[in-house]
């Protein structure tokens, strides 16, 4: 039993720290991506203006990154 709540607890930390070193990068426009595969898209925010989005995405090489942007909300009607 100990050895299973060991072994729990290490993948715990494992996954703790591949969490911590994906940290979204902000685009900057001109940027050179390297984007091989759309991983996910968080939502847009319903409100009316500019909001933050995260693009999670794999490169060319299958390494995973986080990529911060803005987008225009949803909240806006005419």
């Amino acid at each position: 039993m100990h050895k299973i709540l060991l072994t729990l607890a290490l993948l715990a930390g494992l996954a703790a720290q591949v969490q911590a070193d994906e940290e979204a990068i902000a685009y900057r426009y001109g940027m050179t991506l390297d984007i091989a595969e759309i991983v996910s898209i968080t939502p847009v925010a319903d409100v009316c203006g500019v909001v933050p989005v995260e693009m999670t995405y794999l490169d060319s090489h299958g390494a995973k990154h986080i990529l911060q942007y803005s987008e225009f909300g949803t909240g806006c009607s005419n």
